[in-house]
């Protein structure tokens, strides 16, 4: 079935200008963005077939240009807009994070790092260096390693953060296996970290753990 072949009041677009966007389901949100299917396989299928084999969107809208490439219906036009969409959620996120306390709304710390994170297949450590009021300074990726594990260097993160003269910083990295569980070692490195940072007077707020629709706060648990 196709979405023309749907009742007026069940087409996303229409339900969407009624109800509103959380009132669609995840497949009808994406097949908004992807307008039209293939032959032999209408939008909404379409859509709901990408976002079972990416597992969400969280997936889907990490996937490199590789990821992707060959899969019928999803050429470089769709893909720049669901690009697009993330990058969008990224900005308005990071430009929230840099006008008030970053410490002050862990709930948008946390979907700021599942939007820079979640859904990749590599490990990757990041930092948001913050100023003295705990704003945004930037967003850095800073290691990246295999499925298992990466190779973090405190004295790195000691040179950045006096080169953008922050006054704290928040960590956060990912789980390619998707669960948010932190391991002793993710607590060992945040401590580690933060004996480093604490000789040049900067603070570590949290570490942010993200895993397939999970975010976990070793502050927020009492893990540092």
């Amino acid at each position: 079935m196709t979405i023309k072949d749907l009742p007026k009041a069940l087409r996303p677009r229409e339900k969407l200008l009624a109800h509103g966007p959380t009132a669609l389901a995840d497949a009808e949100l994406l097949a908004l963005l992807l307008r039209t299917g293939t032959r032999g396989m209408g939008v909404l299928d379409m859509a709901d077939a990408l976002l079972t084999r990416f597992n969400g969107f969280g997936g889907l809208l990490h996937c490199s240009a590789e990821d992707i490439k060959g899969i019928k219906g999803l050429g470089p036009a769709k893909r720049a807009e669901v690009s697009a969409v993330l990058e969008i959620s990224r900005r308005a996120l990071a430009q929230q994070l840099s006008a008030r306390p970053a410490f002050d709304t862990v709930q948008r710390v946390k979907d700021y790092a599942a939007l820079q994170l979640g859904g990749l297949s590599r490990e990757v450590f990041a930092v948001m260096f913050l100023d003295a009021q705990h704003r945004l300074i930037a967003w850095q990726e800073l290691f990246q390693g295999t499925l298992s594990q990466t190779s973090v260097y405190p004295r790195e993160l000691v040179r950045r953060a006096m080169e953008m003269n922050a006054a704290a910083v928040i960590l956060a990295h990912n789980h390619p296996s998707g669960v948010a569980e932190p391991s002793r070692a993710d607590e060992f490195l945040t401590k580690s970290i933060q004996s480093a940072l604490a000789l040049v007077d900067v603070r570590v707020l949290d570490h942010m753990v993200v895993g397939q629709g999970e975010v976990v706060s070793l502050a927020e648990r009492g893990l540092m």
